[in-house]
């Protein structure tokens, strides 16, 4: 198969994602073992499987169910929210033991036991949204037309819990900016004894009603689309203990932030954010964080009064990041939060005991008794599985930490996770050579679960190199082809390089499979991490306060330029760069502000005016853009369209409601009115993350084209191999 089948196989197996085994469910004995997976790498529909005994089996298979209906558009949005490109069975949830499961097949609730027997059809009152089993497994707590409803697990009772006042609000979801900026997909939990549940309800009604129209369907009306951009109103989220008798009680929560520090521009102390909730044994625990995202406050709830008590604020001059997983309490009460700890790492805090400066956290996995799951890093380029406990009662061997126990899971270069019940871990890695997903049992192996992905038909081949003098973590990616010193190739940059994502990992990736298919096209294809992504600390993720485009260009041009007096086959004169979302963003700001060292672009779903991007997220960073305009202005590629001197593709989703295709829009008609020629590609009917597989293939082969027109690149001489030994 030749190298150029590349694209195609991309496309058809989602980004090499179809056959891959998630959403771990560990029942708390360790004995089962629930997932999602589809049959093969090519195969889109996800089945819900048991691991049990050492053996797999499908405990529900929707092609054996019958045909899968429409996907109600709440259910839409939550897959957009969640970047589901699958079918079937995408999601699940259990009860506490792991022995009753929930899903939708298009709109409809199915429930299945693990002990055996076919997955059952329970009649609902409409579409259904996140089903959710009670701990005890009697009841499933799902949304249907934004309302919270409950029914048993044997089909009986349906009923409504709480239903919406009016058309903007809803019962049980998660709002934009929650799914979208904090990583919280749900808006309900279940109490311990099945009796009541803490929901989220939300009032949309004050903001603002953007219409998405689809060009190529003009015969459909537009879709309406609330999203709070930065300085308008966000959704108004409140909390209420809602019981399965069909009373209920507002959680009362403080207005206004205490202590709250001033910043020299903009403070807004009101608690417009819930980023996590959760219900554990000592009952409901909740944060609240302020607009300007500079004060968090831990509360737990009476679920009798709806009183809030304050457990511990935390504040910061910049902002407070939200680390997966935390806050949460251990079985003796205690809190485990997140906070630096020395030169500004990312810890974990128990009381006074901490995980030790220079180990940077990740995420919170579990707890266990009074022992921690979580991951973390020692270098920014590796995530490894590590437990924590801080009674210092930790299984050898052992590093100890004040007065707590810390030990490393995982071993080996690559991207580790995992799920946690009793004493099994499902140990997920991602190396070098590819994913596996191991059982561990009393920290031994006693199984693998399977992985259909595919194997890709070109194999990645990085350098992992530290550049220039903040030490940027980076990747080089050669043609197999090339013999040093037969001729200069051409530089393509594949960054991301923004908040929350690292592509720099000693890890097989679907970027890494990308990169080294153009490499084989004739260029050295360079991706780094510089400012302001994950995995460095907190100063480094905070160096990009107040300027999200000129540190961050500033450290793709300092690798350029490092690799290539580290590679004298690197030609400066003819460099690319190429990126998605924030890579698309910072691709064009490359050829906007940086002609000298960049001399093509092709950014896709790049967000050009940050005043139409979310509040969440572009506050976080920029402060309020009716109090710091400038900051805004400076950062945006609209109003520095004049500036463009080199050839630039903008590629935009025209069903995107992320970055809405209007920043395309607006861009390239302030590159047209300054008289700048570019090259647009509208996608219809995609959204910001491509699943159509024509469109997914064929973008590859079209950017391809677009940079061999300006960059020219390296031929392959006739008698060089292709990769996978074909000639």
């Amino acid at each position: 198969m030749e190298s150029i089948d590349l694209p195609r196989q991309f496309a058809r197996t989602r980004r090499f994602s179809l056959g891959v085994p998630r959403g771990f469910t560990v029942s708390p004995d360790g004995e089962r073992v629930l997932f999602v997976r589809s049959t093969a790498g090519d195969d889109p529909v996800g089945r819900l499987w048991l691991y049990e005994d050492g053996a797999e089996r499908v405990l529900a298979d929707p092609r054996a169910l019958g045909a899968e209906g429409p996907v109600p558009e709440a259910e839409r949005v939550r897959r957009e929210r969640a970047r589901e490109t699958t079918q079937g069975v995408v999601a699940y949830a259990s009860d506490h033991h792991a022995r009753v499961a929930a899903f939708t097949l298009g709109g409809a609730l199915w429930v299945v036991e693990t002990a055996g027997g076919p997955p059952r059809r329970i009649r609902t009152a409409g579409p259904a949204v996140d089903p959710r089993p009670s701990p005890d497994g009697a009841l499933i707590a799902y949304v249907c037309d934004s309302a919270l409803r409950v029914v048993g697990a044997d089909g009986t009772g349906d009923r409504a819990l709480a239903e919406p006042e009016g058309a903007a609000v809803t019962y049980g979801l998660a709002d934009h900016v929650a799914a979208e900026s904090m990583d919280r997909q749900r808006g309900f939990w279940w109490s311990p004894k099945s009796d009541a549940l803490l929901v989220a309800r939300v009032d949309a009604s004050a903001v603002r009603v953007w219409w998405l129209s689809d060009p190529a369907h003009p015969e459909r009306p537009p879709r309406a689309v609330r999203y709070p951009a930065a300085g308008t109103a966000n959704a108004e989220t409140s909390l209420h203990i809602v019981r399965t008798d069909g009373t209920r009680t507002a959680v009362v929560t403080p207005e206004r932030a205490a202590d709250h520090p001033v910043a020299e521009q903009w403070t807004d102390d009101a608690f417009d954010y819930v980023p996590t909730a959760r219900w554990d044994a000592h009952g409901p625990l909740i944060t609240l964080q302020t607009r300007d995202q500079r004060s968090v406050h831990l509360l737990e709830v009476d679920p009798e009064t709806g009183r809030t008590r304050l457990l511990g604020r935390r504040h910061d001059p910049a902002w407070l990041e939200l680390m997966p997983g935390t806050p949460l309490r251990l079985e003796s009460g205690r809190v485990v939060r997140h906070g630096d700890v020395q030169g500004r790492t990312r810890g974990l805090w128990v009381g006074d005991t901490s995980t030790p400066g220079g180990l940077e956290v990740r995420e919170v996995l579990a707890a266990a008794g009074e022992r921690l799951w979580f991951t973390a890093s020692t270098e920014p380029t590796e995530v490894h599985v590590w437990t924590f406990d801080h009674a210092g009662h930790g299984p050898g061997p052992e590093r100890r930490s004040g007065t707590g126990t810390l030990k490393q899971i995982s071993s080996g270069p690559g991207v580790h996770t995992a799920a946690v019940g009793g004493d099994t871990v499902v140990l997920d890695s991602r190396t070098p050579d590819g994913q596996t997903v191991t059982v561990l049992r009393g920290g031994e192996p006693v199984g693998r679960i399977a992985v259909y992905a595919e194997e890709p038909v070109v194999t990645p081949r990085p350098r992992h190199l530290t550049l220039g003098k903040r030490e940027l973590r980076g990747a080089l990616y050669l043609p197999s082809w090339y013999e040093p010193g037969s001729g200069k190739l051409p530089v393509l940059l594949c960054p991301y390089s923004g908040p929350g994502i690292q592509l720099v990992v000693h890890a097989r990736a679907w970027w890494t499979v990308v990169a080294q298919w153009f490499a084989e096209q004739g260029y050295a294809v360079l991706i780094a991490d510089g400012r302001g992504t994950p995995g460095r600390g907190e100063d480094w993720a905070k160096a990009v306060h107040g300027d999200q485009l000129t540190p961050v260009l500033d450290d793709q041009v300092a690798a350029v330029h490092a690799a290539a007096e580290r590679f004298p086959d690197l030609d400066p004169e003819r460099v690319g760069i190429r990126g998605w979302s924030f890579g698309g963003y910072l691709a064009a700001g490359a050829v906007l502000h940086r002609p000298d060292v960049f001399h093509a672009a092709v950014a896709g779903a790049a967000p050009s005016d940050l005043r139409l991007y979310d509040t969440h997220w572009k506050e976080r960073y920029l402060g309020h853009p009716d109090v710091r305009p400038a900051a805004y202005e400076n950062c945006s590629l609209v109003a520095h369209a004049h500036r463009l001197s080199r050839p630039l593709m903008l590629v935009h989703g025209l069903s995107d409601d992320n970055v809405l295709p209007v920043h395309m829009l607006r861009l390239s008609s302030a590159l047209l009115a300054a008289g700048r020629p570019h090259t647009v590609l509208p996608l219809s009917g995609a959204s910001h993350l491509l699943s159509q597989e024509d469109q997914a293939a064929n973008l590859l082969r079209l950017e391809l084209d677009f940079l061999n027109k300006h960059l020219k690149p390296t031929a392959r001489p006739a008698h060089a191999a292709l990769p996978g030994g074909h000639a």
